[in-house]
């Protein structure tokens, strides 16, 4: 009868532990070797593109870093200059609105004063013009007179009163009378007839023409008494 042999009867106890010690301390062993090597060329390479291309990324980042910072700088820029702007017109247009106001209430309130003394002169100039001396008969004149002299009285207050209400017209008339005045120190350069030029000439003359009269006289006399 064969008998049976189990495989654990071949092993040997003794040399399976040393073994597994063995392939676990070559293991260690190269591992640390592994690590303790420098690095190879192709892991240099690689080192050296990743560090580029981090580098790359990094450059880009701050770029756009740089583009945002500016946009933002920009837009302060502008917000500020809008508050500024918008509070710098919003003071002008105020006080600008307030002057014009004042200003147009004040002009519309001269112009009615000037229609009304523009009303009030007209009614005077017409009265005035209506006044006909040769309407009036030898029963009316003395009426007629009276409030004829009446009416040039209330006329002529009327225009002292607007005178003195609107300067203009006082510049106008003053300015009338100059020229009136300039004209009449300037007439006699006009045109004028012989016997007026005559006249002017001995206007001009007569104490010359006096001193020679006398100065004959004198030499007559002396020759007479000779």
């Amino acid at each position: 009868m064969a008998s049976k042999f189990d495989e654990s009867d071949f092993v040997d106890s003794d040399y399976q532990p040393s073994h597994k010690t063995s392939y676990v301390a070559a293991t260690t062993i190269s591992s640390a070797a592994s690590h303790n090597r420098p690095p190879s060329r192709e892991e240099i390479e690689m080192k050296v593109n990743e560090t580029q291309s981090k580098l790359a990324e990094l450059k880009r980042a701050q770029e756009e870093l740089e583009r945002e910072r500016a946009a933002l700088e920009e837009a302060r820029r502008r917000r500020a200059e809008f508050q500024a702007g918008r509070q710098e017109m919003l003071d002008h247009l105020t006080r600008g609105v307030g002057l014009l106001h004042e200003a147009e209430f004040a002009a519309r309130r001269e112009a009615e004063q000037m229609s009304r003394t523009l009303a009030d002169l007209r009614s005077a100039l017409e009265k005035v013009d209506s006044l006909r001396e040769e309407l009036w008969t030898e029963e009316n004149w003395n009426s007629e007179l009276t409030r004829s002299l009446t009416v040039l009285e209330n006329s002529r207050m009327e225009w002292n009163s607007a005178r003195l209400k609107w300067p203009l017209l006082d510049q106008a008339l003053h300015a009338t009378l100059q020229k009136e005045k300039e004209a009449e120190g300037l007439g006699f350069l006009k045109p004028k007839s012989f016997f007026d030029l005559c006249k002017l000439g001995l206007a001009m003359t007569w104490p010359i023409a006096l001193v020679c009269l006398l100065g004959a006289i004198a030499l007559l006399v002396a020759l007479l008494l000779k």
